[in-house]
């Protein structure tokens, strides 16, 4: 196995700029910085879930604003057809 040192937050930002925005491959970008390719695909794995994660959320957040919309309108055509519903009586 081989040796575990740390990654300063900066180089791992200046890697993945450079991937992301300079279209350097990774094997390339791994050399440069004399890292693992693994640990940067371990990065950019980790960036997309993060990524995923932050849409899920939005779209949650978007159906269940939907939902309280729907629930406003049913609760108030309920307390219409109730009024309606007295009124006969």
């Amino acid at each position: 196995m081989g040796t575990f040192h740390v990654i300063s937050k900066e180089i791992k930002e200046q890697v993945l700029h450079r991937i992301k925005n300079e279209e350097v491959s990774v094997a390339q970008a791994a050399k440069d910085a004399g890292i693992s390719d693994v640990t940067i695909y371990s990065w950019l794995n980790k960036t997309a879930q993060g990524q995923q994660n932050n849409t899920e959320v939005l779209r949650l957040k978007r159906e269940l604003q939907g939902t309280y919309e729907l629930l406003g309108k049913m609760t108030t055509e309920l307390a219409v057809f109730k009024k309606k519903a007295g009124c006969r009586r």
